[in-house]
């Protein structure tokens, strides 16, 4: 196969009395046939190369779409009179929305079938369904882009018809007003697809005629809007990375003016939920770094009337709360441990849910109902799949609503192992790794090993349960999650020791961690693999810049690798928005800093891991040329002959293909990849 060379036409960016010569600029050309020539000659070139792996890739994707049930069901809910409930048919690749009056024995309603809405688009989503509060109408959005630009439109349920209203280019959440006949939606900048407008919408108006409410001015905040729990409140947010504000409003009188519940101030980060004659604070106000529980009266809701309800500990993070007419319900983190304390408001009960593991994941699942007398709830681990709980809080007892079904007659979650284990950073700090492996392999340093992590915006990435990863791991891989700063995983000092002028912890503690699986065995140089996507593509890109040598290959999917040149363009999506997560690079500190570790400004004439990038074509969070320059210049500058492949989903935007099954291809591709590198082809 003849390898893509992407021409070179030098373009020069200069600023701060520095000039960075970019070969690969015009890349961002997407209307250009240049462009599309060149990434359809890297799909040409990657399909070439593995092309003696596409009857393995097949296998692999009917090996995991084998072990996924296809006629499946949600766990039903109710709201507001009915239940609802989402399925799968055989052979379907969307969901079905149906919901049930009264009893789960009443007559089905199918409220929409993906699998016909999508039938004449390459790519669809339904972002979202909004019920009118009297149960007759359904506000929904749809993207057939995958640039995450939602239409917004209503059906009524009792004809089937599909109104006229059209509302274009929205994020693709919708909230009833108590009116039944008034819509509040949030509208995107067409070209930095910022969401910076909220508009109200009165039913069978033209969506020209609709009426601004709220305009975020400020770049660097998105805004949205939605309901509360009590349904008494129409919410308006604006957040950026470190501050948020919110405004309120009666539903029943939508026609009325917002007020600011707490007015903006810098890194103030908190979020409200009402009950009763009360709004409930999780708030980051005076020093309370891991957050803090407050609450106040409807009408005194500025700060100076915050009353404390759970205080700050140093050691555990508030992530997020639920409530009940008679409990509430916390999920809180520990020690990277999440836990569901449930505390009654006659203040007789404060105890946890008792878990007996150190590698799971639990969270607060769905519960419209302040009355239910049970919290529905999540759990799964890196061994056993994921089940939904209900739990009554009077008997205390659990009712195992579902448990994940993994077909195909093989798995048994007792043949799996999965533990804890601590690396030790350069500067001291420990490093916790969540590990999953067949029982039995043994640790001698042969292993093939797939080191996972992301480690950015504080999100973290629990250890949780992969029907697909059973593809790996039953061919003799090892699973890790290094869960490096960047993450939220040991409380937000974690966050914040990994962004900023900190961000290199981050790539430094992946590489450590790397270092010390190799040296307990687990794996070695020639079988250690690398995986991050998006933040944690730029995660990829650094540690390969930094420590080559470590691993025999990477994927890198829809990889962030260009940090200067996008944080300097404001006209990109997310841009603005982001200047408290990386910096603001026209600020020479940090322009300084960023050019140090950016993948793109870093790539050297040196030898690079084997290397499958990917991306989408239509992606609105990392612009589908980034990975392209990325891997034009690795093409120029590395000295060895390791695989270099670049695929481009041309139909699809940062999440990837839509459809339930079409996703697996993709991964098929890529573990294919790495099963190649192992020799491993069945």
């Amino acid at each position: 196969m003849q390898t893509p060379v992407a021409a070179k036409k030098a373009k020069i960016l200069s600023i701060h009395d520095d000039s960075r010569i970019d070969n690969y600029y015009w890349l961002n050309e997407r209307e250009n046939p240049e462009v599309i020539d060149y990434l359809n000659a890297e799909n040409d070139y990657t399909k070439g190369i593995m092309a003696h792996t596409e009857a393995f890739q097949k296998e692999l994707f009917e090996e995991m779409k084998g072990r996924i049930k296809e006629d499946d069901t949600t766990v039903p809910y109710k709201l507001n009179g009915y239940w609802y409930i989402t399925r799968y048919k055989k052979g379907g690749d969307y969901p079905i929305y149906i919901r049930k009056k009264g009893s789960l024995d009443a007559e089905e309603e199918v409220l929409f079938d993906c699998n016909d809405m999508a039938k004449e688009h390459a790519y669809f989503n339904l972002g979202g369904i909004a019920i009118s509060p009297d149960n007759t109408l359904a506000a929904f959005s749809t993207d057939t882009v995958s640039r995450r630009q939602y239409t917004i439109q209503i059906k009524n349920l009792i004809t089937g018809e599909v109104y006229s209203d059209k509302i274009l280019s929205t994020t693709g959440s919708v909230t009833w007003a108590n009116d039944n006949k008034t819509l509040f939606y949030s509208v995107k900048d067409e070209l930095t697809l910022r969401s910076h407008k909220i508009f109200k919408h009165k039913l069978h108006t033209d969506a020209k005629d609709d009426i601004e409410v709220y305009y975020e001015a400020d770049e660097t905040f998105n805004t949205f809007v939605y309901k509360t729990k009590s349904k008494k409140y129409i919410i308006i947010g604006s957040s950026s990375t470190l501050t948020t504000e919110y405004r309120i409003l009666n539903a029943n009188t939508p026609d009325g003016e917002f007020k600011v519940f707490q007015d903006r101030v810098r890194k103030l980060d908190y979020s409200i939920s009402h009950f009763k004659d009360h709004f409930y604070v999780i708030a980051n106000s005076d020093g309370a770094t891991n957050f803090k529980l407050l609450k106040t009266k409807e009408t005194t809701t500025q700060k100076e009337h915050w009353q404390e309800v759970i205080p700050h500990r140093d050691t555990v993070l508030l992530e997020d709360i639920e409530i009940f007419k008679d409990y509430l319900v916390v999920n809180e983190r520990e020690n990277g441990l999440n836990s569901l304390r449930i505390i009654s408001w006659d203040g007789k009960e404060d105890y946890k849910l008792p878990i007996n593991s150190e590698t799971y994941t639990m969270y607060i699942g769905n519960n419209p109902d302040f009355d239910s007398e049970t919290l529905r709830y999540g759990f799964n681990s890196l061994t056993s799949p994921s089940a939904v709980i209900d739990y009554n809080f009077k008997t205390k007892q659990k009712d195992i609503k579902k448990e994940q079904v993994v077909l195909g007659g093989k798995f048994d979650k007792n043949n799996y192992e999965s533990k804890r284990i601590w690396a030790t950073a350069r500067d001291g700090v420990k490093l916790p790794i969540s590990l999953v492996y067949k029982k039995g392999i043994k640790l001698d340093g042969t292993n093939p090993l797939l080191q996972y992590a992301y480690g950015s915006y504080g999100a973290t990435v629990d250890p949780s349960f992969s029907s697909i990863r059973l593809s790996l791991l039953d061919r003799g891989f090892v699973y890790a999650i290094s869960h490096v700063r960047g993450g939220e995983y040991l409380g937000r000092h974690w966050y914040e020791n990994g962004k900023l002028l900190t961000k290199r912890n981050t790539f430094s503690d992946f590489i450590d961690c790397s270092k010390y699986l190799i040296e307990q065995q687990y794996t070695s140089e020639k079988h250690l693999y690398a995986y991050g996507g998006s933040a944690g593509g730029l995660l990829m890109g650094a540690v390969i810049n930094m420590n080559p040598e470590l691993y025999n290959g990477v994927l890198a999917a829809v990889p962030f690798v260009d940090v200067v040149t996008t944080m300097l363009d404001e006209s990109i999506p997310l841009t603005t928005g982001e200047y408290d997560e990386w910096g603001n690079p026209n600020n020479l500190e940090y322009y300084k800093y960023m050019k140090s570790y950016s993948p793109y400004d870093n790539v050297e004439a040196k030898s690079y891991p084997n290397m499958l990038v990917t991306t989408g074509l239509h992606d609105s969070q990392v612009q589908y040329w980034e990975p392209a320059k990325w891997v034009a210049k690795l093409r120029e500058l590395k000295t060895d002959t390791n695989k270099l492949l670049l695929h481009i989903d041309m139909n699809s935007g940062h999440g990837g293909a839509s459809g339930r099954f079409e996703s697996l291809k993709e991964i098929s591709l890529e573990y294919a990849f790495l099963l190649d590198l192992e020799g491993i082809n069945r």
